[in-house]
């Protein structure tokens, strides 16, 4: 029998002093203080109904809330689906219609927009009469774009949790008992999640949280607060590196970007400003953290693979070993053969163990640190009832195209279908309404970015 989660989090919220702290914003969150909410949340949660095997979609914004409420559930023995609470209504409710979590908790207050950080915010727990327990061992859900254009769902298991714990903790130079982080990563998301929570519960990193409203917020909570790291995605390092006459940062000792690659500029520009290379990882909602350089010093290369982590390269593909596919459903399933599940991206493994990223293979793109699929959205746009025939592409923006044989569709109405059905980091940057879609000669859409242009 693997890992429980109710053992693992109590073990984790179990180490340091109460006196420790574990989180700053405005305020701190000592370790005693974060295990008396924790165990409140759970009284509150239990009472509702919570037990072993409930399942629980989290809608709840980066906070300190949002940390004890997860823990609080996991320590019930819940199945938490972490949800984005950006998504939009229909979003969502595609997403529970598909899971059918037994309970929801999310923020009174909210919304789609991205919000800064917050201390506190009001928690609902909803109860709903056609939630599922959960079938099977995974604790942690996750949904991320598919090819399907239906959200894939990602499981992970107490086990595999530790495991990436452990990967983190045999890196050399990451912040360790009593060092602070400035964590900009989303902690909706895979990275902010294990290294952010549960690696900084596991070691005692001190975790700083930035209200991120602009560069020189950032950039003054890692000098005031003297931290030793900041991660985060490349839109935080561009935002940085333009602050004009930035305080001194003399403890800050390594910065690492994730979510997708940093341009080259902006490496060199928040270099130039701050005196440290950007250090890169990479992972995935599957799978964890897979490569890690924090000292920027292989890049081109996204750094080499962490021990204990199995990847390769096949016919050009990343493909990292799994004891077990990391899907929940169909037809995902299909990038899971033979114990290696196939990532998408396009690579290159040099000798000395360092992973080379070339891009995508498949219909996901990054946009802002966050996996979208092209075919997502054109599944969206043909929903509206005037549109016939939708193609999205991606150079170095999401552009949309639709046919339509009607005169009452225009692209001010395209882009306001698309925001009603989409999150806002889905959103493409233009629109353009066509009469028809060209063709190639055997009758396929065509995707070429500069003909689709010239229509």
């Amino acid at each position: 029998m693997g890992v429980l989660i109710e053992d693992l989090i109590t073990d984790l919220l179990a180490k340091g002093a109460d006196d420790a702290p574990f989180a700053t914003h405005q305020r701190t969150l000592t370790r005693g203080g974060l295990r008396a909410a924790v165990a409140a949340e759970a009284e509150a949660f239990a009472a509702s109904g919570v037990r072993p095997g409930s399942t629980v979609a989290l809608q709840v914004p980066s906070s300190f809330s949002q940390f004890e409420a997860l823990l609080a559930l996991w320590t019930l023995g819940a199945q938490v689906m972490v949800v984005d609470p950006r998504l939009a209504p229909v979003e969502l409710e595609a997403v529970r219609e598909r899971c059918r979590p037994q309970f929801v908790v999310r923020a009174e207050s909210g919304g789609r927009k991205p919000l800064p950080f917050a201390e506190r915010y009001e928690l609902l727990t909803e109860r709903r009469s056609d939630g599922r327990a959960a079938t099977t061992d995974h604790r942690l859900v996750q949904f991320s774009s598919g090819s399907t254009g239906l959200p894939k769902v990602i499981g992970r298991t107490a086990d595999s949790l530790c495991a990436e714990i452990d990967v983190f903790n045999a890196l050399p130079d990451l912040p360790g008992a009593g060092e602070k982080v400035l964590l900009l990563s989303s902690s909706v998301h895979s990275f902010g999640l294990v290294f952010g929570l549960l690696r900084s519960l596991d070691v005692g990193v001190h975790l700083v949280f930035s209200a991120q409203r602009s560069g020189r917020d950032m950039i003054g909570m890692a000098a005031s607060h003297g931290v030793v790291m900041i991660t985060g995605m490349p839109v935080h390092y561009d935002a940085m590196a333009r602050v004009e006459d930035p305080p001194p940062l003399p403890a800050l000792r390594c910065v690492l970007a994730g979510g997708e690659l940093i341009k080259p500029e902006v490496e060199q520009a928040f270099a130039a400003r701050y005196g440290l290379p950007v250090g890169q990882g990479y992972g995935s909602t599957e799978t964890g953290i897979l490569t890690m350089d924090v000292t920027g010093g292989t890049r081109p290369a996204v750094g080499r693979v962490c021990e204990g982590v199995r990847l390769r390269v096949r016919d050009g593909q990343v493909e990292v070993g799994l004891d077990r596919s990391p899907y929940l459903s169909e037809p995902e399933q299909v990038r899971y053969e033979d114990g290696w599940w196939r990532t998408g991206d396009r690579g290159e493994l040099r000798a000395d163990g360092s992973l080379t990223l070339m891009g995508r293979a498949d219909s996901l793109v990054i946009l802002g640190g966050y996996k979208v699929d092209l075919l997502e959205i054109e599944d969206a746009l043909r929903l509206h009832p005037l549109v016939n025939e939708a193609i999205v592409v991606h150079d170095d923006a999401v552009e949309a195209y639709v046919a339509t044989s009607s005169d009452d569709l225009d692209e001010t109405a395209v882009a306001a279908w698309c925001g009603e059905q989409l999150a806002d980091f889905k959103q493409p940057a233009a629109f353009r309404v066509l009469r028809a879609l060209p063709r190639t000669p055997n009758g396929k859409l065509v995707r070429d970015r500069s003909v689709l242009a010239g229509h």
